[in-house]
């Protein structure tokens, strides 16, 4: 039996254009939601209870991502989504194809059908179904994070005083290639972005830029979505690190980074007497949690004592921004606290802690809650 999501039939409804009429510009990169293909809808996050061989119901996560041409990939989690109970096990890759408004997806003895306007159906080895997956749209916690009173604005949708070789879109976006006019020492930096849809394009070329701290350390941003992440990833610190968790969301979806960053020390002579250190939240989950930088990342301006600029890397994919701010810990004694989108404060988290509630997209146990299927 099929179950109808009729909050996704209304979304495709809307949106569903002529899949070939756009096939030159999905090779550039989409950044409109009226110009993305059949293939877009069907891409995106799953979530449900499977019943397992052995007979017990598991919460499990699925990451669909679209290559063009009706192809796709999938990751599969056990326990949940990124973030969302996903218990850090080997995932299962499933491959597929899209057939007129059906896509199905196979890989290690299992099967997902999935239908635009259905919740996706999956089957054992035998053809049985064994459960039902919804699709589920998440954001983050930080989205619309009210810059506090003493926070530098660098771009609020029109202002863009505080920055060097801007450009803002006619609805109001900044795009890539602009830096600070000011150098930057230690500071928070919150930052919204938006990948765009290039089902097409691989690796590097998919969604690129990145924010170079003080020109010299880059975290990442590209469309990372469902993947095995590597050292070039989103979230990652450049050929340095590689992100604790994939936390990217699907393409055209808003994310964000709230990133704490303090300045390596040098003496008089210029030696360094102290490493950087960097702690990042991607769509509030951390991911780099008060990290040593051992040197500059990547193609970096070489380190040193002398504050730079923050770059906004220019790679030639349509990335876009929005609500960007950030504090300069030099100017300020305050406790600097995550930024929540909402006034709400706390919740209580495992094992009785108390934590803040804007940074967590869903609080996450260790201990994995299982029910046995009737």
């Amino acid at each position: 039996m099929r179950l109808p999501v009729v909050c996704f039939v209304a979304t495709v409804a809307f949106l569903a254009p002529s899949y070939w009429s756009v096939a030159q510009d999905l090779k550039k990169g989409v950044t409109d939601l009226a110009h993305v293909d059949a293939d877009f809808h069907i891409q995106g996050e799953y979530s449900g209870n499977v019943t397992h061989p052995d007979g017990w119901c598991r919460a499990v996560g699925l990451q669909v991502v679209a290559l063009g041409d009706g192809k796709f990939d999938a990751l599969w989690y056990r326990g949940g989504l990124p973030g969302n109970g996903d218990d850090g096990s080997t995932r299962i890759k499933l491959s597929g194809q899209r057939a007129g408004d059906k896509t199905v997806l196979a890989g290690e003895g299992q099967t997902v059908e999935l239908q635009p306007g259905y919740a996706a159906s999956v089957k054992n080895s035998g053809g049985a179904i064994v459960g039902h997956l919804s699709p589920l749209h998440r954001y983050s916690h930080t989205a619309g994070a009210v810059p506090p009173a003493n926070a530098i604005v660098l771009f609020d949708g029109k202002n863009t005083d505080r920055l060097k070789n801007a450009k803002v879109t006619a609805d109001g976006l900044l795009e890539i290639g602009c830096e600070t006019k000011e150098p930057v020492q230690n500071f928070t930096l919150h930052a919204e972005f938006r990948t765009p849809y290039m089902p097409y394009a691989r690796g590097q070329a998919r969604g690129n830029s990145g924010f170079y701290l003080q020109k010299r350390y880059e975290v990442q941003v590209l469309d990372s979505f469902g993947l095995e992440l590597q050292f070039n990833d989103c979230a990652s610190l450049y050929r340095f690190k590689t992100p604790d968790l994939n936390m990217s969301f699907p393409p055209l979806s808003w994310q964000t980074y709230d990133i704490d960053f303090t300045a390596p020390k040098f003496d008089a002579d210029g030696k360094r007497i102290a490493k950087g250190r960097i702690t990042v939240r991607h769509n509030g989950i951390v991911v780099h949690n008060n990290l040593e930088l051992e040197n500059k990342t990547g193609g970096g301006s070489v380190e040193g004592p002398n504050p730079l600029p923050i770059l906004v890397q220019n790679h030639s994919n349509p990335v876009h921004f929005r609500n960007v701010w950030l504090i300069d810990h030099d100017a300020t004694t305050a406790n600097i606290a995550p930024p929540c989108a909402a006034t709400s404060t706390c919740a209580v988290g495992c094992g009785g802690t108390t934590v803040p509630a804007c940074c967590v997209p869903e609080l996450k146990c260790r201990s994995v809650r299982i029910r046995r299927c009737r």
